[in-house]
This record gives structure tokens, sequence and C-alpha cells, in this order.
């Protein structure tokens, strides 16, 4: 049977090179930001076969760079696209195969030369990760 995200996930529609090895990769775009989504899979984990933190790094800053942009735009603040300048995570917990993995940003603020955030990555509504970043708004 076939992994079926739960709704209103879709298929991610932003692919990138770093991220294809790790696709199906979904997405809740919704007007205030971008909630990403994974079931945890063999592709995902580290040596140890647990869920490797570089990915869950890739993937917060992935989602809350994508809600910055959104709530720039709400905004009119214009903007070419966002540069990560600094991103931090705390990890709080471990998370197992087959789990449903999501990269929530519920925090932005958001400017003219920099947009700051926060995400919490949850592994079946459990957290496992909080993450913090600061973007560089690329100028018009």
């Amino acid at each position: 049977m076939t992994f079926q995200p739960p709704e209103p996930f879709t298929l991610h529609p932003r692919r990138s090179p770093l991220t294809t090895p790790w696709e199906p990769i979904y997405a809740d775009i919704r007007d205030d930001r971008w909630v990403l989504g994974i079931e945890i899979r063999e592709p995902h984990t580290n040596s140890r076969g647990g869920l490797h933190g570089g990915l869950i790094a890739a993937l917060a800053d992935n989602a809350m760079g994508l809600s910055c942009g959104v709530v720039l735009a709400a905004l009119q603040i214009p903007s070419r696209g966002l540069v990560t300048v600094s991103l931090s995570l705390d990890y709080l917990g471990a998370a197992n195969l087959g789990q449903w993995l999501t990269f929530d940003t519920d925090f932005i603020k958001p400017g003219k030369s920099l947009c700051f955030a926060g995400a919490t990555v949850r592994a079946d509504d459990k957290p496992v990760a909080r993450a913090h970043a600061t973007f560089k708004v690329a100028g018009v």
C-alpha cells in the first residue's frame, strides 16, 4: 500500500537536488506559512538507523524560508528571494521509521532586509526539534 499523507498535504512543489533523494516530501501551503511533512523512511536515517539531524536542519530551513517568503509577499515587501544567514537547532527527542514528521513555522518576524523565523519539528505530533533562522531578504 502506498503512503497517503494526512489532509491537506500534497506533494511539495519546490524540488531541489539536495532533497530529491528524500522524496516524497509533502507541503501544506497556508496563507501565512508552509508546513512540510515526510513519512520517515530509510533514506532519512543515519548509520544507526535514527532520523538524521542534517535532514531535520535542511527541511526546517526550507520550511522557514518558504514561510518568510509568504509573509513578505502578504506585506508587499519586495524580495527576489531569501538567503539563510544563520540556522540553529535544538534536538529534543528521537523519531522512528514510519512516523509522520512535520516542519511547522510557528514564528515569523519579517523586515525589509532580514526575516526571523522559528519552527517546531514533530514526529506524530511529539516535538523532536526546535529550529531558529535568520534570512537575508534579497533586494529587488
